[in-house]
């Protein structure tokens, strides 16, 4: 990624025992972050991996895009927050192969609550700790904005991938995301990561889209995913039906899209690729074994 924006120390090996945090994050609203939340998280727990979306928006339109009902949840994120019930006891199963920690009315006023709490920043983080090893990939779908929810998430997870619409705002908001970022990682959590950058909403026929592009691509080079999603109608039907795209419409243009973005994931973080590894007092390298081949 140009301009060093972040450099984080990898290892040789990943820790296979422990699921990757991924947090969906943009404090511009709109740009289809729970749509992506939800709808990747569902197509790489089709491909067999083991996943939990972690609803940590108040509005709980991850909740209800899985077929949850908001009123039905007695425990969700807002209890693991302020410690009333473990991570395990909240998390609901679903139909579509991906568990939910569902968010509720009550995690609403979390925000203030959190305040006056002990290590308010990383409550859900410690809360997570217990259940990450069951899993292979967390998801978690941040407010859009940057208040103390969404600092929970960003120190609870190990990268950041950020949904964009191809939009002259949507660049505005970005650098006013990758500012908190910097200072999240400066502050709370040194091991946060860009995972990439995904372009939602996307019609290559218009030239602010394809300009937009172009500046993105330029800052953050190999971030910026290959996969891009369009703008259909039945990826915006799908929530309403409480179900991912991939189930409302496997054979669709929205489906293959977001298959094709979650396939494109999880080949960037296949084991055998160098992954960020919160390991302290690493021994450097020494020149032989930096020329030593690796096997394939």
């Amino acid at each position: 990624m140009k301009e060093g924006v972040f450099h984080v120390e990898h290892s040789a090996e990943r820790e296979d025992s422990v699921g990757k945090i991924v947090a969906v994050a943009n404090q511009k609203g709109g740009v289809g972050k729970t749509t992506t939340a939800v709808n990747l998280s569902a197509c790489v727990a089709a491909l067999g991996k083991k996943v939990l979306i972690v609803d940590l928006d108040p509005q709980g339109n991850s909740t209800t895009g899985y077929g949850i009902s908001k009123r039905s949840v007695e425990m969700g994120t807002y209890e693991v927050l302020i410690g009333e019930a473990p991570a395990r006891d909240a998390i609901r199963k679903t139909n579509y192969r991906a568990d939910v920690l569902p968010s509720n009315t009550r995690l609403a006023g979390a925000g203030l609550e959190l305040i006056d709490l002990p290590g308010r920043e990383s409550r859900l983080r410690k809360g997570l700790a217990p259940i990450q090893q069951d899993y292979d990939y967390i998801f978690i779908d941040c407010p859009p904005s940057l208040d103390l929810l969404t600092l929970n998430g960003l120190c609870a997870c190990d990268s950041v991938l950020i949904p964009i619409q191809c939009e002259y705002y949507a660049l505005e908001g970005l650098s006013e995301l990758i500012s908190t970022l910097k200072t999240v990682r400066r502050k709370y959590n040194s091991y946060l990561d860009i995972e990439g950058v995904v372009f939602t909403m996307y019609a290559g026929r218009y030239n602010l889209t394809l300009q937009v592009v172009e500046q993105v691509q330029k800052y953050f080079g190999d971030k910026v995913y290959q996969t891009t999603i369009p703008r259909t109608i039945r990826i915006s039907e799908a929530p309403s039906y409480g179900q991912p795209i991939n189930y409302y419409e496997p054979k669709g243009k929205g489906s293959e899209a977001y298959m094709d973005l979650a396939i494109e994931f999880v080949k960037r973080n296949r084991p055998r690729d160098p992954q960020p590894h919160r390991r302290r007092n690493r021994p450097a390298k020494t020149e032989a074994s930096a020329k030593t081949p690796q096997k394939e």
